[in-house]
């Protein structure tokens, strides 16, 4: 029987496909004015994936791109693709040490940047990093210019280069709030998954425009082949700014963006959000943090029904468990603390301690199986084994399942508080906290305590203009969830430290409360 008779498609391969039709329609539009039709990426990409092989760098090479969003950025990704080599995803917003951390610890082969913002961070990766291979895209004097090198080759043929299920397509690595972070292998086999999955269990506009503020080398170009499969065109912004986000959808008539919660409440407290006309807005895909459930009931009041909730983490890409628009009950904060119910695609279950299924209404950190899940932590097998212990994917996250089958994560296992020997679970402490009508944002944390072991503090955000007192929080914790869970200290302040990808970040509340508390 033939090798290629039963063998899944590849990235590459739906890349082609995606790029097969409709040659005049807008695929990018850049905040600058830039446009990119389906034809011209089309054509650039065999010179792209030329100059990779001029470049030395070989099927599975590791390479790293650098940048703020700008159309190379997308032909380097979809070259990568074709060619079959494996991308490491760099956050423009992180530091230097973290790109020289990446880069060790992922045996990076080369770094493509951006020289007009990182020049200064190239050259002390490569002083760090011996042996990678540094290219810019354009001119630069301490790297040879890719895009003159894309200029001057003899264009690959328009095809995706052979690849198994197995290879590795892509190397993220985890946010690292809680420690060092991990690089976590995803194969062809996951990535392809899934798109898949966002194809088919995603709510997409009938016309689709799609609103991108995440960097394109990072989280940002993951939206691109299923807005382009879907005939649609995507919209990138270079960062994020509620107004010019606000003016984006107006202008360009956005049917659907996706967005982290802080994202979310930056529109919402906007002054001129309403001098917008947004009504083209159909979904809102938010996910890759826990939003506050009254915030999330203000905005289906102010935007309408168009939310759509995806949970996964990058360990299982995107898109484990998913609530839909129609499953968003803005009169139940119960739904509303929802992360929805698992995609058909997986096999997920809430485990206990002892890898045992638990029953409904018990909490059990979120298990799951199937083709999202990734190969392994690289060089790693310790972790390795830890997160793939009785053969599921840990993902870390506590959840209770009600007789509907939705799930609600109560917290991250390693985020959980024991106190006098009790657990306790912060996003319960949190949702009580955020439904006062002054808390805009909370953000609950444990500290050591010498008498406790560990006790409860929260940091908290009003709204502009109003007050609570540290009292009357603590006593609606302690009559609602009792005196183990009410928090000891409670700090304000003008807004939750984020780590770069626009989450909140633990680490640095605890580091904040622990100068207070």
């Amino acid at each position: 029987m033939h090798a290629m008779l039963h063998k899944p498609l590849s990235t590459g391969e739906f890349l082609i496909a995606a790029l097969s039709q409709d040659r005049a329609r807008p695929a990018l539009i850049l905040g600058d004015g830039t446009v990119v039709t389906i034809g011209e990426m089309a054509d650039l990409l065999g010179s792209y994936v030329a100059a990779l092989d001029a470049a030395g760098l070989g099927m599975g090479a590791r390479v790293g791109v650098l940048s703020r969003n700008r159309p190379e950025v997308v032909h380097m990704t979809n070259a990568l693709s074709l060619a079959n080599l494996c991308m490491v995803p760099l956050h423009p917003m992180g530091a230097v040490e973290d790109f020289i951390y990446v880069a060790e610890m992922t045996g990076l082969d080369a770094l493509v940047f951006d020289p007009t913002y990182f020049d200064e961070a190239a050259v002390e990766i490569s002083k760090r990093c011996s042996g990678i291979k540094l290219y810019a895209f354009g001119k630069s004097a301490i790297a040879p210019d890719f895009l003159e090198l894309v200029r001057t080759v003899e264009p690959a043929p328009f095809e995706a280069r052979p690849a198994d299920p197995e290879d590795i397509s892509r190397m993220p690595t985890t946010g690292g709030t809680t420690g060092k972070p991990k690089a976590i292998m995803l194969s062809q086999r996951a990535m392809t998954a899934m798109l898949m999955i966002q194809m088919a269990e995603w709510d997409w506009p009938a016309e689709v425009r799609t609103l991108i503020c995440a960097p394109l080398s990072h989280s940002g170009v993951a939206m691109l082949v299923p807005t382009l499969l879907r005939g649609g065109t995507l919209v990138v912004a270079d960062g994020f700014d509620a107004e010019k986000v606000l003016a984006a959808i107006e202008k360009h008539r956005i049917t659907c963006t996706l967005l982290v919660p802080t994202m979310i409440y930056a529109l919402l407290d906007h002054p001129r959000l309403d001098a917008y006309d947004i009504s083209s807005l159909e979904s809102v895909y938010y996910g890759a943090a826990s939003i506050n459930p009254e915030r999330l009931a203000e905005a289906i009041r102010r935007f309408g029904p168009i939310f759509y909730q995806f949970y996964g983490q990058s360990e299982a890409p995107m898109t484990v468990t998913v609530m839909r628009r129609h499953e968003h009950d803005p009169n139940s904060i119960k739904r509303l603390s929802s992360c929805g119910r698992p995609v058909p695609w997986l096999r997920v279950k809430l485990l206990d301690s002892e890898n045992r299924e638990v029953p409904d209404g018990e909490p059990g950190e979120i298990c799951c199986q199937g083709p999202l899940v990734m190969t392994a932590y690289l060089n790693n097998p310790a972790q390795t084994a830890d997160a793939f212990d009785g053969g599921w994917l840990h993902t870390g996250d506590v959840a209770v399942r009600d007789p509907d089958g939705f799930l609600r994560i109560i917290d991250r296992k390693k985020d959980m508080i024991i106190t006098g020997g009790f657990n306790v679970y912060p996003r319960e402490i949190e949702d009580v906290i955020s439904e006062h009508p002054a808390v805009a944002e909370v953000s609950v944390v444990g500290l050591p305590d010498p008498k406790w072991g560990e006790k409860v503090v929260g940091f908290v955000v009003c709204h502009k203009g109003q007050t609570v007192s540290e009292a009357d929080l603590v006593a609606m914790v302690r009559e609602r969830k009792g005196p183990v869970q009410a928090p000891k200290t409670i700090m304000f302040g003008d807004a939750i430290p984020l780590s770069a990808l626009g989450k909140p970040d633990k680490k640095a509340v605890r580091a904040l409360m622990s100068q207070t508390a």
